[in-house]
């Protein structure tokens, strides 16, 4: 493995070009391993339904699609099979008729964190090998770049 060194003094569009590099790599590794421990159960989009309706219970199926790129007729579709697997449940919106609110069951959140604690471990044992100044840097510059994209979540409308 080689690795490659900071640019000292990087520009802000010159740091943006190495967070589109690496992110991708990053998230792609999630995928895969979450996936691995998934594999006879979920697919991937599944598995981002799952962690999408985590973070924001009592979203739409609109909500979820726009997040999973596809048509309301796809989402419905990846839902109804986790419906049927008893890890979402589907509630009437109140005020709304024709409107659903999803919803992880207790299983969808056990499965969900299973799989993911098995792949925070897996990238634990990838760390191990790097000294604690390097993850400092690493965690430093994770939560300046959470905090930056925060401040985009917020903004939304």
């Amino acid at each position: 493995m080689t690795l490659d060194k900071p640019n000292q003094g990087a520009t802000s569009e010159e740091c943006a070009a190495r967070v589109m590099e690496t992110v991708p790599l990053v998230m792609r590794f999630i995928r895969a391993d979450m996936r691995a421990h998934s594999a006879a159960f979920l697919s991937i989009p599944q598995l981002r339904s799952l962690a999408f309706i985590n973070r924001n219970p009592g979203a739409s199926l609109s909500d979820l699609a726009e997040h999973l790129g596809v048509t309301s007729a796809t989402a419905s579709a990846t839902i109804e099979r986790l419906v049927q697997r008893d890890f979402v449940k589907r509630i009437a919106h109140p005020q709304e008729r024709r409107r659903v609110l999803l919803n992880l069951t207790e299983d969808g959140k056990h499965h969900l964190k299973q799989s993911q604690d098995q792949t925070r471990a897996h990238i634990t044992d990838l760390l191990k090998g790097l000294s604690e100044d390097q993850i400092s840097n690493i965690e430093e510059g994770l939560t300046l770049l959470k905090n930056v994209f925060e401040k985009t979540e917020l903004k939304a409308p």
